[in-house]
């Protein structure tokens, strides 16, 4: 936050002779980012099949607190028939919104909602379209995270008897630290409960670094989790043959404009 200059400007006012007033800052601000990654890791889960991914957004943010913005990226799963209810579809479009702030010292605070929404033709399954609401706390470098699904399933997941997954929940414990010089290790641990079907939860983790080159940003990150994947009995997460909650390496480049 920029520090007040009131005095010094009133006694440069007789001191000298008066310059044009600098314009205020705008309240507006506009973002946005490209990143190209080894592989789509959401919640430890690989959602473009091990494969390389692009991916992109615009945010706005004001002054007061309030955000809104958009994202995307390309993904495999969703055209599973047997998953979702999305046919021929390839790609993620996300849209958020929220309000967040500070208090006290070194705290702050960000409460919001988001809609994951899968293009493409419905099937008649649990659609893949998913909509969460959340809350977060933050203290210095940390942040606890809690979503909550809202919409009548959760990435096309059903109970174990078919049953709709609304309340769904995750909860995610993460952190960034700067080390200066370009330099920033981060990490996290989460769960994802997916309400009435304990074969489709689990808990995911991430250690990574990351290093400003000037031009964007590199970063590499090590990610896992304990779901059921190919070797397991309900193979809950082994999609087309392959286990996407397995542990993995990703690679990624990112430039913010």
């Amino acid at each position: 936050m920029k520090k007040s200059l009131v005095a010094l400007a009133i006694v440069g006012a007789f001191a000298a002779p008066a310059f044009a007033e600098e314009a205020p800052a705008s309240p507006h601000s506009v973002t946005a980012n490209v990143t190209l990654a080894s592989d789509y890791i959401f919640r430890g889960v690989s959602q473009s099949q091990s494969q390389p991914a692009i991916q992109g957004g615009f945010d706005y943010s004001h002054s007061s607190g309030v955000y809104v913005g958009t994202w995307a990226s390309n993904v495999g799963w969703v055209t599973r028939s047997d998953y979702s209810a999305k046919d021929n579809n390839s790609m993620e479009w996300d849209f958020y919104a929220g309000y967040r702030g500070g208090f006290a010292e070194d705290f702050t605070y960000d409460v919001g909602a988001i809609k994951y929404y899968y293009p493409g033709s419905g099937n008649g399954n649990a659609t893949a379209d998913s909509t969460e609401v959340y809350a977060a706390i933050g203290w210095k470098f940390i942040t606890l995270k809690y979503s909550y699904a809202v919409s009548s399933y959760l990435f096309g997941w059903t109970g174990t008897a078919g049953e709709k997954t609304r309340g769904s929940g995750y909860i995610d414990l993460s952190a960034s630290y700067d080390l200066g010089n370009g330099w920033g290790i981060n990490g996290h641990v989460g769960h994802q409960d997916i309400k009435d079907n304990t074969n489709a939860s689990y808990t995911d983790w991430k250690l990574g670094v990351s290093k400003d080159v000037g031009f964007g940003v590199v970063g590499l990150a090590y990610t896992g989790t304990d779901a059921e994947g190919c070797d397991d009995a309900s193979v809950a997460y082994c999609w087309n043959g392959k286990d996407v909650a397995k542990d993995t390496a990703v690679l990624s480049f990112t430039k913010s404009f």
